[in-house]
């Protein structure tokens, strides 16, 4: 089931690194991880999709910006980048028995290609400024006991309200203000001439 919300849920704000008012996930099991690094003592420092990394997009042929979902810092000193994803997209893509080019087939290859750039941009970057990269699927979840952590759905609802909040409310206002700007210059129609 997809979640996407602003975590808001946080015990200890002192460990977070960055702008606490916008910890955002995007799926439950990124949630999930987030309260383990908030509850978790060996976690000293932790940040959500604050680490930038450069890369050479495939697709587009450009530079681009690589935001992990998630940096953290432990007693020990060690650093780790953390990238959380289904494990479908962690291997390279089966094309179907007729060697047909579907849309999926593509797509799957597009986000293949990109999640690969990307990752090989974080391993060398880890290098460079030593840390380690790893991506967390439902197996590294699920071996952690987090995966299937349950939420009171309340404060999930209220997490995508708070999500939501500011654009909603911008929407309600322009078209409030379109409408109004039209209905003050609507004109009667003309009549047919017979």
């Amino acid at each position: 089931m997809y979640h996407k919300g602003k975590f808001t849920d946080i015990k200890h704000p002192d460990k977070y690194v960055g702008d606490i008012r916008n910890i955002t996930y995007r799926s439950h099991w990124e949630r999930n991880v987030m309260r383990w690094l908030d509850n978790n003592n060996d976690v000293i420092e932790w940040a959500s999709e604050e680490v930038s990394i450069p890369y050479q997009h495939p697709i587009y042929n450009r530079r681009a910006k690589y935001y992990p979902d998630f940096f953290m810092k432990f007693k020990d000193g060690k650093i780790k980048i953390i990238e959380v994803k289904p494990k479908e997209q962690t291997e390279k893509p089966m094309q179907n028995k007729s060697k047909r080019m579907t849309k999926k087939y593509v797509h799957e290859m597009m986000v293949w290609a990109v999640n690969c750039e990307k990752w090989d941009a974080a391993l060398k970057y880890g290098e460079q400024f030593n840390y380690k990269f790893e991506v967390w699927t439902q197996d590294t979840l699920k071996e952690m006991g987090i995966l299937n952590w349950e939420t009171d759905k309340t404060v999930l609802l209220a997490e995508r309200t708070a999500s939501n909040k500011p654009k909603l409310q911008s929407i309600f206002k322009a078209k409030k203000k379109y409408k109004t700007s039209i209905s003050r210059n609507k004109r009667p129609r003309p009549k047919r001439k017979s």
